[in-house]
Order: structure tokens, then sequence, then C-alpha cells
């Protein structure tokens, strides 16, 4: 019974006590943080293998990063979730409802970073955007910016590779999505959607949310992190294994010439390999990590990410469902044609 009680009163500690709850999950969280190093190296000297092989190298990788990548995945939901309770669908919608192109494209790029919603949410919040009357382009410039520009992917890149990584990606990416939209809103393809879509009544977006306390923001905070890194863990575990593989055993000469500058072929072929492949910001930042490690490029290996995140072949397959042929090899083409530009770009300047 004792057990009990103090069981409930830990999961009514978030709403009841919350700055307290925070100041100590913060002081865990750091804790946890500092110890990722030597708990690796521990765990690969307790094991019968040298730390200097291509295996005990791979085993160090796996046992830092899968931990401080769930770390940063977990802190960053977390935040993210509190933030995503002031930006609902319904919110989001009303913000870019009746928006002109333009400065509006920019607006809607840039609600696609704070707002949780990945590529396999494109069906319902296409139908929900075309319902609420937003134009064409500013809906594909938020469902460009959401899945390629999320708060999952800056959190990490920042903390593996520093902040002008972070803010270098996400310049990149808020501008594909921008310039994307503005090209697809110019072409007017509406007629291209299907038209069950097309022809959906409009309607009016929800005017606003009651306002909640922090500890209900906690609580909101607490359930993104059940549910996206419920969802995310296998490929942040597969990512993982895949850059530890490459880290201990891929020759750092045979990626330079696969990946590197001089290939002037090797920014579309990592587009071409992107594309095909199901993974998020999460999971395919370690195998990011591990190839510029070994002295790939980083405009051919931010072209790779980008394809992955946001030209997804299932993406594809599930927008099929509310858009004609042509408006999908639209968006495909215009994405593609932006990606490939910012991998020769920073290829060719850094």
């Amino acid at each position: 019974m004792t057990e009990l009680t103090l069981s409930q009163r830990t999961l009514q500690l978030p709403r009841q006590h919350p700055r307290v709850f925070l100041a100590f999950a913060a002081l865990a969280w750091v804790a946890l943080y500092q110890a990722l190093i030597p708990a690796s190296e521990a765990l690969v000297a307790a094991l019968p293998v040298d730390r200097d092989t291509h295996l005990g190298g791979a085993l160090q990788f796996f046992f830092y990063d899968t931990p401080k990548v769930l770390l940063l995945l977990t802190a960053v939901v977390f935040v993210m979730g509190m933030v995503n309770s002031y930006f609902t669908p319904e919110r989001t919608r009303s913000l870019l409802a009746g928006k002109t192109e333009g400065v509006a494209n920019v607006m809607a790029a840039s609600l696609g970073i704070v707002t949780p919603f990945c590529s396999c949410s494109a069906v319902p919040l296409f139908i929900g955007f075309v319902q609420a009357g937003v134009p064409l382009g500013l809906t594909f410039s938020f469902l460009i910016s959401a899945p390629m520009v999320n708060e999952v992917a800056l959190a990490l890149l920042f903390g593996m590779f520093g902040w002008k990584i972070a803010v270098l990606y996400m310049g990149l990416g808020l501008t594909v999505a921008i310039v994307a939209g503005w090209v697809i809103g110019r072409l007017k393809m509406e007629p291209y959607l299907e038209d069950w879509v097309r022809d959906m009544p409009r309607i009016q977006a929800a005017a606003g949310e009651a306002r909640m306390t922090l500890g209900e923001r906690i609580d909101a905070g607490l359930a993104s992190v059940r549910e996206i890194v419920g969802k995310v863990w296998p490929y942040i575990l597969v990512g993982i294994a895949i850059g530890g593989a490459i880290h201990g055993w891929v020759p750092q000469d045979f990626m330079a010439s696969f990946m590197g500058k001089d290939a002037w072929w090797s920014v579309p072929l990592a587009v071409l390999i992107g594309v095909p492949m199901y993974s998020n910001a999460a999971g395919v930042i370690p195998i990011v990590q591990a190839l510029l490690a070994k002295g790939a490029a980083l405009g051919t290996v931010l072209a790779f990410m980008m394809s992955v995140i946001a030209l997804s072949l299932p993406e594809m397959i599930i927008l099929r469902k509310v858009l004609k042929i042509r408006l999908i090899a639209t968006f495909v083409g215009v994405v593609a044609t932006g990606i490939l530009i910012v991998g020769f770009v920073f290829n060719a300047v850094l």
C-alpha cells in the first residue's frame, strides 16, 4: 500500500509541484549526460575486446551514442512538447489560413520547426490545411519544413556538431521549404489535388484553446516523450548500429572517394540513396556523424540527410492518396533540386 501511494505521489508531482519536478529532472539529465563517456569506456573495458580494434571502436561508438541520442531526444521532445501546447494543429491552421505568398511562406516554414509533425502525418495535415483554406504553396512550405527542420534534428545536430552546423542546417532546410512552397504556389497546381480533397467543404479553424497551467504543459511534454521516443527508438538503435559499423570498419579513404568533394556525382547519388530509405532525424543523424568522421563532404552528407527526411518513398506513397501524380512529381522535383543545390554549394565553399 505504501509503494502504491509513493508511486501515485510521484505521478502527481509534475502537476502539484511543477517547478520542483523541472529542477529535479534537469539535474538528473545533466548527471546522466556527464557520465556517458566514462560509462561507455568502462563497458568496452569490461568486455573481452581490445579497445583499439575495429570492433572495440564500433562498440564504444554504440555504447556512447545510444544513450546520448536518447537523452538529447528525450530532453528536446519534452521541452518542445511543452512548447507545442501553444501550437496545436487547429491553431497552426488558424495562423496560416488567409495568408498570402512570400512572407507567408516564411511564416509557414518557420511554424514547421516548432510543430510536432512528421512525414507520416502528411495526409491528415494536408486535408486539414485544405479545409481551412490554406493556399497550396503555404501548405507545402509547412509540410516540407515540419519533418526536415524539426526540433529533434536541430537538437541532435547541436549536441553532436555544435551550433554552427545546427544553424546551417536550419537555414538550408528553411530555404528549401520556403522556395519550394513558393514555386509550387506560383505554378497554381490546385487542379492536381485529388478530386475528393479539392471538393471538400471549407471549415473555419478553431479560434484557440483554454490557457493551460505549467503542470498541464509538463504533462503534455511527458506525453510527447512517451509517444515520440516510444516510436523512434528502434530507428535510433538501427541508425547508431550502422554508424558504429561505418565508424569501426569503413576505410576513411573509401568514404572520402565515395562521398567526397572531388566526386561531382556524389551529391545526386546521395539523394538517390536517401529517397528509398525510411527514417527520421533521430535515426539518420548518427549515420551522418559517422560519415563525416570518415571524411565524407558536408554538402554531400547534408543532401543525403535532407533526402531521407523530406523525400522518403513511404511519404510519397502516403501523399498519393491526396495528390495526383503530376503534383507529386513537381513536389519531388522542386525539393530535390533545392537539396542538390545545397549539396553542391556547400561542397564548393567548405
